[in-house]
């Protein structure tokens, strides 16, 4: 049976309902549909001739019938009752969610509902509703795919398109979600910034028009702009108050995120792929796809969207979720190209005795050709240097395994140099357009995915480094460069629009195959640093390399950004060396560690180059880290001060789900001179239990009461004034119950 004709037959459902909708013609009444969590509602109704409108989304409803009844009274004369999936067409003028020219070159689409289909997913926690809208005059069909997580609080949507008109359709629009909020000031909190300064947090009271977050590079999509936000309704984003929406789009290339205030004062937020130069040609069945937009609720400001995106993404999306992350040495600060065999096992043995889990090769690994000895060559010569490696990945991941380490490997195979034997031998693997000069940035080229043959090589370099040793157990994934100058040799001319989509289709296939062969490597994501933070690509990966930035006064904001929207469990954060080599500052090594330790923890500096004193603290703070690496991972976070707030202090508290231990973590980054301390109330505790504080990685403690017991509720009501006043002083405290 044909995908159209399957969609209108519908004979059987997984394990739940369906309601079928017909036109008006026929006497359809109203039909309502509320998905709920257990905390927040989205409802939706049908009208009378059969179109679908967004109705609501916010905090739970029980009796949703006003939302039916009021059907009556619906006038939509001007456009203003939102619809729950609006496209270009009838009396929607304002910015669609998917637009398509039709095979009588038709530019207007019109969407009625046809069928709603319930389907329970996990019972008890996940249901998934399939609802398929179908254009009022052609064979055009959309699909809804919402899914909610009951537990969790959150609701995710991604779209199925097809049609089987006479000819290809083309889609110049075609994102993944809608929502339609209704409020009197909206206030927009987003991530931007660059290299090394990535997801600085940023808000913007919305006036009237478009405001449109978006990435065009492809490759590093997150290196300025991320595809997810925080909406506060009314008042500034506040942390423990207020009504916030929370919004995330799980894509790894092109996204547009559009906040359109209209003049009726609703916000029409619109997230998917971004459309820009990517018209797509639908065949006839053909099936187009759009990646997952994930949204969530919360009446108690930014931490409870935070504490929902967490639990959602440890439950049902990062790879590996339940794992406990190593510890790393990565060599690149220690050595960056300079080295050889002798200087590597040197630096096993010093990890070793650090106390770490694995030790990570950096680049500069291979290339016999053209060695890689700079940034400028060997890049795509994925076979290993004799001269510098004489005994190569194997000997080296052996001595790592008789020394009791793991070993792991740098890699980013999506990327060459111009001098390089894999650009001599294959120029029509290069991303380019004919007759065009090829761009460079720092000297790479980058490979064009959207060809099977290089999917095909990608594959293979990881197989290769991989099928070194069976003692390779970590992959670091790097990719050093943005798109310009896009083109595919591969794709026909008339597809050249393809390229945006394909690529990301491309790399997904290669992950995917990979995590078949290779299920249990650990694999991290890195782009240039934060060119890869977001949720499509943590489906493959166990974490991401947060920023090339270690600096720890600039590593407070920039966590605090990522850890906004992405648990701790996927964000590493390496202790460096001082003064930093990317901002030149010079801090103290137990501020360093002690940001550090509120995300993944890893080494980026060379241990013989460290003082005996500087090598003790660190042995003994990644043992201490290790109490505190479940809470840190899989607890709850509650942010104490924002580092936005102009006071000098940032703090944080990760609590566990039972709430019986926790840990806090407070930074002064600026002078306070004699009369301020912090004050942090350590909401997230239960006020019903004792607990007992503890200190780390100190001798003797800031806090007076360090190894005292107090009530949660005093800890909750009056909190606790750590002496932190010097630039860069800082603490960090376990809390455990004593009950």
């Amino acid at each position: 049976m044909g995908i159209i004709k399957r969609f209108y037959f519908v004979t059987s459902y997984l394990l739940s309902y369906s309601i079928m909708l017909f036109s008006s013609t026929a006497g359809n009444k109203c039909k309502l549909i509320k998905i709920d969590t257990q905390n927040i509602a989205m409802v939706f109704t049908v009208g009378k001739d059969s179109s679908l409108f967004f109705d609501y989304f916010g905090p739970s409803i029980d009796d949703a019938s006003p939302f039916f009844k009021k059907q009556s009274y619906r006038r939509d004369d001007y456009g203003t009752d939102p619809l729950v999936y609006p496209v270009m067409g009838g009396r929607n003028f304002k910015q669609p969610a998917l637009s398509a020219i039709h095979a009588d070159g038709g530019l207007n689409t019109e969407l009625m509902c046809v069928s709603i289909d319930k389907c329970v997913v996990d019972s008890g926690n996940v249901d998934r509703y399939l609802i398929l809208l179908k254009d009022r005059k052609n064979p055009f069909y959309v699909e809804l795919i919402l899914e909610s997580f009951y537990k969790e609080n959150v609701i995710t949507e991604k779209v199925k398109i097809c049609h089987n008109e006479s000819a290809p359709i083309v889609l110049r629009d075609f994102y993944s979600g809608y929502l339609p909020i209704r409020a009197n000031k909206y206030y927009l909190n987003s991530f931007s910034g660059g290299w090394g300064m990535e997801m600085k947090l940023e808000e913007t009271l919305l006036t009237h028009g478009l405001k449109r977050i978006e990435s065009r590079k492809e490759v590093r999509a997150t290196q300025a702009e991320n595809p997810s936000f925080m909406l506060s309704l009314d008042v500034p984003l506040s942390e423990n108050y207020g009504h916030v929406i929370g919004g995330a789009l799980a894509w790894s290339g092109n996204f547009a995120l559009n906040f359109e205030l209209d003049e009726f004062n609703i916000l029409n937020i619109i997230g998917g792929i971004n459309s820009y130069s990517s018209e797509y040609t639908l065949e006839p069945n053909q099936e187009f796809y759009t990646p997952e937009m994930i949204f969530t609720y919360s009446t108690r400001g930014a931490g409870d969207i935070t504490r929902n995106l967490h639990d959602w993404a440890r439950n049902h999306l990062v790879y590996d979720s339940k794992s406990i992350r190593p510890i790393v040495l990565n060599s690149w600060e220690g050595t960056y190209f300079n080295y050889d065999e002798k200087v590597i096992k040197r630096m096993i043995d010093d990890s070793k005795a650090l106390g770490v889990d694995f030790f990570v090769l950096d680049d500069g690994w291979f290339g016999n050709v053209y060695p890689r000895n700079n940034s400028k060559e060997g890049l795509g010569d994925w076979v290993v240097n004799k001269q510098k490696l004489p005994s190569g990945l194997t000997g080296l991941a052996s001595y790592a395994h008789r020394r009791g380490m793991k070993f792991g490997i740098w890699i980013e195979p999506e990327m060459l140099n111009p001098d390089s034997e894999l650009a001599h031998m294959h120029p029509d693997w290069i991303v380019q357009e004919k007759g065009r000069p090829l761009t460079t940035i720092r000297d790479q080229l980058l490979l064009d995915l959207t060809n099977p043959d290089v999917q095909d090589f990608v594959f293979s370099v990881f197989d290769y480094v991989m099928k070194q040793s069976p003692y390779i157990s970590y992959i670091k994934w790097d990719a050093n460069r943005h798109v310009e100058s896009a083109g595919s040799l591969y794709l026909p001319t008339n597809k050249q629009s393809y390229f945006w989509i394909e690529y990301v289709r491309g790399l997904y296939s290669v992950y995917g195959r990979i995590r078949e062969k290779y299920p249990n490597v650990i694999i991290e994501a890195c782009a240039s640093g934060g060119g890869r933070v977001d949720y499509g690509v943590l489906r493959y990966h166990q974490a991401f390399w947060t920023s090339d930035n270690t600096d720890p006064r600039s590593r407070i904001f920039i966590q605090y950004g990522t850890n906004m929207i992405y648990p701790a469990l996927a964000t590493d954060a390496h202790v460096s060396i001082s003064p930093n080599h990317q901002t030149n500052n010079q801090t103290p090594l137990k501020f360093r560690f002690d940001v550090a330790m509120s995300a993944c923890l890893g080494i980026e500096f060379q241990p013989n180059q460290m003082t005996e004193k500087d090598l003790a603290f660190s042995e003994k703070a990644i043992k201490e880290y290790r109490k505190i690496q479940p809470i840190v991972l899989f607890g709850d976070l509650y942010r104490t001060l924002s580092p936005y707030d102009n006071h000098g202090y940032s703090s944080l508290m990760y609590v566990s789900k039972d709430k019986r231990e926790a840990v806090l973590f407070v930074y002064c980054f600026e002078f306070q001179g004699r009369n301020i301390l912090p004050r942090l109330k350590l909401n997230g505790l239960d006020c019903g239990l004792k607990y007992r504080i503890e200190e780390l990685n100190v001798d003797s403690s800031v806090f007076w009461g360090n190894g005292s017991v107090f009530s949660g509720q005093y800890l909750t009501n009056e909190g606790i004034s750590p002496k932190l006043q010097r630039c860069y002083d800082s603490a960090v405290f376990l809390i455990k119950s004593v009950e």
